[in-house]
């Protein structure tokens, strides 16, 4: 299993390096919408759907995700600042930061045809369009936040299985633990600083240090929360994992969760500071 989780490790990292610095933007954009029709696909999985109801929100869903980066000018070679996502981005930072939490508390489930499809909405179409929308700002900020997403998740099992002690979650994800979450955030402070003195040495200030240590805590904080969002409804749905399609590492929800919290919330940033 070690193994095959490597390969195919590595298979991903190619075809996604090689997607974000070769491919066109409306190549990019396509890419994006595959991801967010195959998200959804598992998707309708964890809610119950039948087979013709997941390939019916898939391509729905892709579709959608084309046609609004298409509408928002991401498939241009000089696109402009998609400030048409703002709602988007907005609706998405308020379900994970206000919603989420209460969910995970309360242990909600997905009931019905039309909540289900309601949050998949939410859940799936921001963070697809925000891979169009920050590789259209910079393809490396785009691999920035993929590779802190990947440093909390590392730093995380890592520390924990050391260190960890007191379980985070232990109805929802009993790996999990509080000791890990902390090296998470250690990780991604270590990760967020080194890259912005690399960057610039403007972040080497005092008072910029101050306000970046606070911001890349939050942003590990919601990739956790976005982790634990997906392992509950795999949990309700009697599933180890959202899909098969990766060897070793299961489906796309899988390897996407930290970035369906992650990826709206960094849009909606760099939609504000291009105001």
């Amino acid at each position: 299993m070690l193994k095959t989780r490597v390969i195919t490790a590595f298979v991903l990292l190619g075809v996604l390096l090689g997607a974000i610095f070769f491919l066109p933007p409306a190549g990019w954009l396509a890419f994006a919408s595959l991801i967010c029709g195959g998200a959804a696909w598992e998707w309708g999985g964890l809610g119950g759907f039948a087979r013709a109801q997941r390939a019916a929100f898939a391509a729905l869903m892709g579709a959608a995700c084309l046609l609004l980066g298409l509408v928002s000018g991401l498939a241009g070679d000089t696109p402009r600042p998609p400030f048409g996502l703002l709602g988007f981005y907005a609706v998405s930072a308020a379900f994970w930061l206000a919603v989420v939490p209460f969910w995970l508390k309360r242990k909600w489930r997905l009931q019905g045809t039309a909540s289900t499809v309601l949050v998949g909405l939410i859940v799936l179409l921001p963070p697809a369009l925000a891979m169009a929308h920050l590789r259209a700002v910079s393809p490396l900020l785009l691999l920035a936040v993929i590779a802190g997403v990947s440093v909390a998740d590392i730093s995380a099992y890592f520390t924990g299985r050391a260190f960890g002690r007191r379980k985070l979650a232990p109805e929802i994800s009993p790996g999990k633990t509080w000791e890990g979450a902390g090296g998470a955030v250690a990780g991604v402070v270590i990760f967020g600083v080194l890259l912005a003195l690399g960057a610039s040495l403007e972040f080497a200030r005092t008072p910029l240090v101050v306000v970046l240590l606070p911001l890349l805590a939050g942003f590990t904080g919601v990739s956790i929360i976005g982790d634990l969002f997906e392992s509950l409804l795999k949990r309700q749905a009697g599933l180890k994992d959202s899909g098969t399609l990766l060897p070793g590492h299961g489906g796309i929800l899988d390897r996407i969760d930290s970035l369906t919290s992650t990826l709206p919330l960094v849009g909606l940033a760099a939609l504000w500071l291009a105001i």
